[in-house]
């Protein structure tokens, strides 16, 4: 099985914490040069120094933020003139929580920019790389949401609906150049994000923390929440030779939670 990354660029988003400097340490492993991407330079480079360079692999970082869509355009032609990206992880953090019925609109255009805007600006800025190397590997990381909508994530269950299309067309368009499109859908998986919606439902219901915690992991037949390093791998997987005739779907991560296939 070929899983080398050897000279094969990588940029992930959202890598200094959960499953995108999960991602970001699986990639390394493979031999991918990896350029990480989020909004803490000081986070950001003592992960730098962190990942395994075992393979002659070279690393690097942009400070950037999501919701400054102009610099970002602005940092990401700036590195690709640099150096062709091979592998795009297009992640960032969810939206609040809350009912949707509750939700602003602003909520969802400010989740739609930083999700589906971003992501499709950074596509853009990298795909000319891939179909000149005619080596191509897209993954979003999104929720099991896209399959089933999550209680209290009113916004977050809109926004991942929207970039499970948009991926599934441009996996249709972009094919026939040696690019996959994928999706990653994690369930309950061990980040901040996770202990950040625990919290909001406590405070919304007055539920001991412990409880809602309990009431979570009886819904997964593995017992249990995921580690970020069980996500990671799979991306990893989707970034290599071997993942080259996997496109256009959606992968979920959860233990078994999502009652449909």
């Amino acid at each position: 099985m070929d899983l080398n990354l050897k000279n094969k660029n990588a940029l992930v988003c959202g890598s200094s914490k959960g499953i995108g400097k999960a991602a970001a340490i699986e990639l390394a492993r493979l031999g991918a040069n990896v350029t990480l991407v989020a909004r803490t330079a000081a986070i950001l480079s003592d992960m730098v120094q962190s990942l395994d360079t075992t393979k002659g692999q070279r690393h690097d970082f942009l400070q950037a933020d999501f919701t400054h869509s102009a610099d970002l355009k602005k940092k990401i032609k700036g590195l690709t003139l640099q150096k062709p990206i091979h592998i795009l992880v297009n992640n960032t953090g969810g939206p609040p929580g809350g009912p949707i019925t509750e939700a602003l609109t602003s909520q969802f255009e400010q989740a739609f920019h930083n999700h589906l805007i971003c992501s499709h600006l950074l596509t853009q800025s990298v795909l000319p790389g891939m179909k000149n190397a005619g080596y191509g590997r897209i993954i979003n990381i999104i929720s099991t949401s896209v399959k089933q909508p999550i209680e209290g994530l009113g916004v977050s269950n809109t926004v991942r609906a929207a970039m499970a299309n948009w991926a599934k067309t441009l996996a249709t368009e972009v094919g026939p150049f040696g690019i996959t499109v994928n999706n990653v859908l994690p369930g309950f998986t061990k980040t901040d994000r996770l202990t950040e919606i625990i919290q909001a439902r406590a405070d919304r219901t007055g539920e001991p923390k412990e409880a809602i915690i309990a009431s979570m992991v009886s819904e997964v037949p593995a017992g249990r929440f995921a580690a970020p390093a069980e996500v990671g791998g799979v991306i990893a997987f989707l970034a290599t030779p071997a993942a080259a005739y996997i496109s256009g779907t959606n992968i979920v991560i959860d233990g078994g939670r999502t009652k449909s296939l």
